[in-house]
């Protein structure tokens, strides 16, 4: 269902051709990078958080972490991220698929800047077997982004 969603709204950015569904999972980042055959950091792994009654999306670098205390300057309250079981009601997206595509309404979408390095970098689509290749203009257009934010950390950090 949620791959159908993400298909659905990807057409109509007419982003479909975009899609790429791998034989093999894509749920983790290292899974991803393997059946993609391109580098960890490329994955453009989506989190979830919560802010007071709000989820919030933020994609970061495959290899990037949450910096707790960046987070907090960015959006003035401690980065919590929803918990594993309630993911799908609150962004439409169950874990290993969670991407900006076809989401619940009012669900706000965030890119952290440690997806600047790369050209290119493969979201999910909406399960453990999609991704979609976007060049990072695309992917700022496609998922509505409010903005660019930094509030990680990476391996290099």
């Amino acid at each position: 269902m949620s791959l159908e969603k993400a298909k659905k709204y990807l057409e109509s950015k007419g982003c479909l051709d975009h899609v790429i569904e791998p034989e093999i999972a894509t749920g983790t980042v290292a899974e991803a990078a393997a059946a993609l055959g391109v580098e960890p950091g490329m994955i453009a792994k989506t989190l979830s958080f919560l802010q007071g009654d709000k989820a919030v999306l933020i994609l970061v670098e495959g290899d990037a972490k949450v910096d707790n205390h960046k987070y907090k300057d960015t959006f003035h309250t401690k980065a919590k991220m929803i918990p594993y079981d309630e993911v799908e009601h609150w962004v439409g997206h169950a874990p290993g698929g969670v991407c900006p595509f076809g989401i619940n309404e009012g669900v706000e979408v965030w890119l952290d800047e440690s997806l600047r390095k790369f050209e290119t970098v493969y979201p999910a689509a909406g399960n453990d077997h999609s991704a979609v290749k976007l060049t990072l203009p695309e992917l700022e257009e496609v998922c509505n982004a409010q903005g660019w934010v930094d509030v990680c950390k990476t391996p290099e950090a």
